[in-house]
């Protein structure tokens, strides 16, 4: 088929193009055509084998599954199955290790205490108390109103900065949700019901939820080098930068991306944890991943293992892997969210396409919503 013949466009291939592409086919039965800038499918979330060691890593950072939506785990299982990982985090501050996310263990380390976990409560109550902080609006407010300014200092504060290239003041408070706290020693970093590590990795997830014959799936092709090509009528699904679609023409949203070092080092085992975060601004990278502890099911070789070391990067659109929500970038996006209600038989969404923080699940969720909300209805109009 010729791209002027399909009806369904979609931009991109990561879970929101893929989802809604196996909806489309398998649900309407109708072709759709999906269009892939880069030279894989996946998005993001693109895994692959390093040829040296035979360990399966994520290329662009790594990816826990999580969540405690029953349909999107139920719809997710049909492609894949997951292993038993449970993830664990743990931070570095000032050459000591510490459990992320902070927890009983994290104080009383922290701290050179014994607090029970009864007492927690009250010492974090008495440490914020210290700041007198009544204005919890922004980021760092709401955390050292939560933890006080000590524990926000060590473990929040240099890590945020680094990360979303921003004053953790001017960020917007409601990110702070993203990092769980325990008042015990539970060191798993995720409340979800259902969490793992795709059995077979992530890229046979998209093999399997683009496989069926009516999907068309074309690499190394960007959108807006065909978009004149396609049909007037067609529904089109965009999950790429937001301002980007409109050429930048009401101003450029700020994005985060990420850049990975390599390194193959001649031990079994590096760093004893899959992901080690830096929490002090004085080191450069906020990460270290090591892939091999993603899958304790395999048995990858003893003599080598491999280590990404990841920086956090302002990004001119290129390349980006999150969006920066402050107030600025969130008034800007709503502007943009305008146009798209202007156009006809026109989607966009995703964490670039929403300019939101998803995670994978929520992502896999906004596909199915748009699916039943919007194109099903589209379709039977």
């Amino acid at each position: 088929m010729q791209i002027s013949d399909y009806k369904y466009v979609i931009a991109g291939s990561g879970f929101l193009g893929s989802v809604l592409a196996e909806r489309i086919a398998s649900v309407l039965k109708k072709p759709v055509l999906v269009l892939e800038k880069r030279g894989h499918i996946g998005g993001n979330c693109y895994s692959e084998t390093d040829p040296e060691t035979g360990i399966e890593f994520h290329k662009y950072g790594t990816h826990i599954f999580h969540t405690s939506n029953e349909r999107v785990w139920n719809y997710i299982n049909q492609f894949t199955s997951f292993n038993q990982y449970r993830h664990q985090v743990l931070t570095t501050h000032e050459g000591k290790v510490y459990q992320l996310p902070i927890n009983l263990e994290t104080i009383n380390s922290f701290f050179s205490l014994s607090l029970k976990p009864f007492e927690v409560e009250e010492f974090l109550h008495q440490q914020a108390a210290k700041e007198n902080i009544s204005d919890t609006s922004s980021f760092e407010a709401k955390a050292i109103s939560l933890v006080g300014r000590q524990l926000y200092e060590a473990f929040i504060r240099g890590y945020s900065a680094k990360q979303w290239q921003t004053d953790p003041a001017k960020l917007p408070a409601d990110l702070l949700s993203r990092l769980p706290f325990r008042k015990n020693y539970d060191e798993n970093y995720y409340f979800s019901t259902y969490q793992g590590v795709p059995s077979n990795g992530y890229t046979a997830i998209f093999e399997n939820l683009l496989s069926d014959p009516l999907i068309d799936v074309r690499l190394n092709t960007d959108f807006f080098d065909v978009k004149d090509q396609l049909a007037a009528d067609a529904t089109i699904i965009y999950s790429g930068p937001l301002d980007r679609y409109f050429n930048y023409s009401l101003g450029k949203l700020n994005w985060r991306t990420l850049q990975f070092e390599k390194q193959v080092v001649g031990v079994e085992d590096y760093q004893g944890t899959s992901v080690m975060n830096f929490a002090d601004v004085a080191v450069p990278y906020t990460r270290q991943h090591e892939p091999r502890h993603l899958h304790p099911e395999r048995s990858y070789t003893k003599e080598k293992t491999i280590v990404f070391t990841e920086y956090s990067k302002a990004d001119d659109g290129s390349e980006p892997f999150y969006p920066i929500p402050n107030a600025e970038n969130i008034a800007l996006a709503k502007e943009y969210r305008k146009l798209v209600g202007q156009e006809k038989n026109l989607i966009v969404a995703g964490r670039l396409g929403d300019y939101k923080y998803y995670d994978m699940h929520e992502t896999i969720n906004r596909a199915l919503e748009i699916f039943d909300d919007q194109i099903k209805t589209l379709h039977t109009s």
